[in-house]
């Protein structure tokens, strides 16, 4: 019995579970090849006690030690181990809420994760279960899709299943979902059987092959982010991993992947690498399966430990990975897609800002491309001249568009999640005379501005900053101190509202320096927040555009306001700075206008707002009918407006194929007309 293991787990924490959540199924006891319950180890306690020492004394969101805090970390760590709703019973969530929901900050004071470790082994019992279960099904149940069925992807809002039928009913539709995924790729019933067992077999050994490592960062992970969502623990193997890619010269697809729930997720396509280039994937995908080469079979991944799904994904130059994606752009829904990358190594040379130049009503408009503010800091160390920055290249890349007599220019900054804060100044320093470009306020209540120093400006012309909700950080900042000097018009839609920094530190070269003992892993900790020089925060908020161009990112699952525990926006004193009064509300209404009558007899930016109207609709819907037709339609319907729109091909790197670009050029050359040049 789940109930009698559960028990026994609890009582090697010292610790009893309430009987409401001892009420559990057979199915779910121990048996032979099931793990032992794990136990933190002393190095995970004593990290836990330097955690603490660094929340509580460096993070920049004051907490006070309680009960609240403690129900916060309860809630996130439920949500983090079943945010699918679809492993604990109502009663049981309530019954853990009343053994540990207020403990959990007695025991985060003292560095311990009994709790934690405790509320870990229950979730492992009870995944055990499903996936035996589901393999039992796939093994031999009917399955019938003729009669209306809908699985709702979108469960974090919904109750837990009060009762057990409600339950293993969740586990039949997910199943049923499994099913309908590998029938449309052309596997056949027999097929399907073999591969859902095989896939659930796999799952059920990663289960029992959990560590304490997994645990534990489970549970830290709970209890960073309730301080805020940027704030995070790596365990010694993680932050190899992280250094890894912050060298950005990994051979691999370049994106940086987190695990959330069963799943391995794209935290950030990295400008430069495989991925980027291909336009194949994007932040929010979940990678559900890895082939390696051109034709060998998909491994299933779900469920897998990031380490290794990460060891899995990276391989050499050259050779080829294929990925089975859920596409944030459907919600999860409908087929799976695979997509194929060649792996290759991810250097500056290949993420440099780019120029083209678009001819509209016979004016040319320049476009800057930046898609990461970039520095080489090795290089100017050594006194490179030729080290990279993005300053540079686009210095360099706007004479040459003053020598070619454009009219205006476009700063492309969509899909640039930050990068070297000092870049994103120097950027903004080319097209303003010297003064303030962000201001930083810190953990201490000090606050420190950012300035341009250089008086001389690159460029002086119409100009505009085209933004989406992936411009985030250093693309914010620059987009602000852009509007906030009038210097320019920012275009697009509402950025992502990241207006934090971190600092990462090496707990054991702090506390444990020469000890030979083992490591204690690293804190990545906010401790500051930006603000415009105009006073408000560009956190949570982000930069709102002058003129709002929607793109096709799922805005609702996008951004900084989508994360519970973010810190708030809020406001400072205005630094000293001048604006140039060339951009005024006067003439943002004027071609708010301008660009209302041009786009209504628009009909290529009509027929992409209606098919982004069709896009939205089906996003909003939270479940997927379980038959055959429908589940492809839906799929078919959004695969075809990515196409059409160029989100998934190559030819997107032509600026004719891009309707959000030839509009905001439009604007500019409105702009120039409007303008009164200095």
């Amino acid at each position: 019995m789940l109930g009698k293991s559960l028990f026994c787990i609890m009582l090697a924490f010292a610790l009893v579970i309430p009987a409401a959540a001892r009420t559990t199924a057979k199915s779910a006891s121990p048996r032979s090849g099931d793990a032992a319950p794990l136990a933190p180890t002393a190095a995970q306690e004593e990290a836990g006690m330097y955690l603490k020492q660094f929340l509580l004394e460096r993070h920049y969101r004051k907490v006070v030690p309680g009960d609240s805090l403690s129900v916060e970390i309860f809630n996130r760590y439920i949500d983090i181990l079943d945010g699918s709703r679809s492993y604990f019973l109502a009663r049981e969530v309530d019954s853990l809420k009343q053994l540990y929901g207020k403990q959990l900050d007695d025991e985060f004071l003292s560095g311990k994760a009994s709790a934690g470790f405790a509320i870990y082994n229950f979730f492992l019992g009870r995944a055990r279960e499903k996936v035996r279960y589901m393999k039992a099904a796939a093994g031999t149940a009917p399955f019938s899709f003729t009669v209306p069925d809908t699985l709702d992807f979108d469960r974090k809002n919904d109750p837990w299943p009060a009762d057990r039928k409600q339950l293993t009913g969740l586990w039949t539709k997910e199943l049923k979902y499994q099913w309908l995924d590998l029938k449309s790729s052309g596997e056949r019933p027999k097929g399907i059987r073999a591969q859902l067992s095989k896939n659930l077999t796999g799952r059920l050994n990663l289960l029992n092959r959990q560590k304490p490592e997994d645990a534990f960062h489970a549970y830290m992970s709970a209890l960073t982010t309730s301080f805020d969502p940027h704030t995070s623990y790596f365990s010694p193997d993680e932050f190899e991993n992280f250094q890894i890619d912050l060298s950005r010269s990994l051979e691999g697809i370049g994106a940086r992947l987190q695990i959330e729930n069963d799943y391995i997720v794209v935290n950030e396509v990295i400008a430069g690498g495989p991925a980027f280039k291909s336009r194949l994937l994007k932040k929010g995908d979940r990678i559900i399966g890895v082939g390696q080469g051109a034709a060998s079979k998909i491994v299933d991944i779900t469920g897998w430990r990031i380490n290794d799904a990460v060891g899995l994904i990276r391989g050499k130059k050259g050779s080829v990975v294929r990925l089975k994606l859920l596409p944030a752009s459907q919600g999860g829904r409908g087929p799976a897609k695979i997509i194929q990358l060649v792996r290759d190594r991810i250097n500056l040379e290949e993420e440099a800002a780019g120029k083209q130049v678009l001819r509209v009503n016979g004016r040319k408009i320049g476009i800057i491309t930046v898609p990461s503010f970039y520095l080489d800091f090795d290089a100017r160390r050594r006194n490179d001249n030729n080290y990279n920055s993005t300053s540079r290249d686009v210095q360099r890349i706007l004479g040459e568009l003053n020598a070619e007599g454009v009219d205006g220019v476009i700063l492309d900054l969509r899909d640039n999640g930050g990068g070297s804060l000092e870049e994103a100044v120097s950027v903004t320093g080319l097209f303003i005379p010297e003064g303030p470009v962000v201001q930083i306020s810190s953990q201490s209540g000090n606050t420190s501005v950012l300035a341009d120093k250089d008086p001389g400006v690159q460029y002086s012309g119409p100009l505009a900053v085209l933004v989406n909700r992936y411009s985030a950080s250093a693309s914010e900042i620059v987009a602000a101190a852009i509007q906030d000097y009038g210097r320019g018009v920012i275009i697009g839609e509402r950025t992502f509202g990241k207006g934090t920094v971190q600092s990462l530190i090496n707990l054991s070269e702090l506390f444990s320096p020469g000890t030979g003992g083992p490591g204690l892993g690293q804190i990545k900790i906010t401790m500051a927040k930006f603000y415009r020089i105009s006073g408000g925060s560009t956190q949570h908020k982000g930069v709102v555009p002058d003129i709002s161009m929607p793109s096709m990112i799922d805005t609702a699952i996008i951004g900084e306001d989508t994360y519970s525990s973010s810190l708030p926006w809020t406001t400072i004193r205005p630094s000293l700075y001048q604006a140039t009064g060339q951009i005024t509300p006067a003439t943002i209404e004027q071609l708010k206008q301008k660009e209302r009558v041009r786009s209504a007899a628009n009909q290529q930016y009509q027929a992409y707002l209606r098919d982004l109207a069709t896009l939205d609709r089906i996003r909003k819907k939270k479940g997927i009918v379980l038959q055959d037709a429908a589940f492809k339609s839906e799929a078919e319907v959004i695969k075809q407006i990515e196409k059409k729109w160029g989100t998934e091909r190559e030819a997107t790197k032509n600026v004719m194929n891009d309707v959000l670009l030839n509009e905001s050029a439009s604007v500019v050359v409105d702009l120039g007309g409007v303008q009164v040049h200095p």
